[in-house]
């Protein structure tokens, strides 16, 4: 497939299957990268020709007011979303790749709807069953995948803040969600970890011999 540039998402990815009457999902991951929480996908499919000016993008370039209100457009718009969640446990076992891909897996094969094709944003995707297509930095050129990435980055951030923050106060994931700031390394150095981090993330910042698993 032939890379498109644009400075915002566009349909030109979803309008080949959309002209035919079919339905694309785009499919999107939060939470690769922090050194607690979980990963969670989202697979978002949108009505046939949606328009390209509802204000989606990278959920990275929106402020969160901008993607809390986008969250809400989405969930109001799309014809079904399929949401997953893999927790620490689970990515412990995995490693943050498979736990990655099984996330993204379990959110398509979540949604009410059967797309006719599915893009995921990146560029590593396996499924058994679905015509896919991965796109590097998807969620800045493709509105299915822009869409998915504000509804996993908002469900991620929720669940940091609802549920994380409030087990774990002492170290402020409502602020951070997780991600390896200044104020939760020295958390971390001060509590020790907790048992939604991430062991080997943990290693690989504070080196084997000042991490005390949970």
């Amino acid at each position: 497939m032939i890379t498109l540039h644009h400075n915002t998402p566009s349909t030109d990815y979803e309008s080949p299957f959309w002209t035919k009457k079919q339905l694309v999902a785009g499919v999107d991951e939060a939470g690769r990268g922090p050194l607690a929480g979980p990963v969670v996908a989202a697979a978002v499919i949108l009505p046939i020709n949606s328009s390209v000016h509802l204000g989606f993008n990278d959920s990275k370039k929106l402020t969160e007011l901008q993607r809390n209100e986008l969250v809400e457009v989405i969930q109001s718009l799309a014809l079904s979303i399929g949401i997953s969640f893999i927790d620490t446990v689970e990515i412990e076992k995995l490693n943050i790749r498979r736990a990655t891909l099984k996330a993204m897996q379990v959110a398509v094969d979540s949604l009410h709807e059967s797309p006719h094709h599915v893009f995921i944003d990146g560029n590593y995707f396996e499924h058994s069953s679905r015509s896919y297509t991965t796109v590097v930095k998807g969620d800045a050129k493709v509105l299915s995948i822009s869409a998915a990435s504000i509804v996993a980055k908002v469900t991620r951030d929720k669940w940091m803040c609802e549920i994380a923050d409030t087990q774990y106060p002492e170290y402020g994931f409502a602020q951070h969600k997780g991600y390896g700031t200044k104020q939760h390394c020295e958390a971390i150095k001060k509590y020790g970890p907790c048992p939604i981090h991430r062991s080997l993330f943990l290693r690989k910042l504070l080196g084997e011999t000042q991490v005390t698993l949970f």
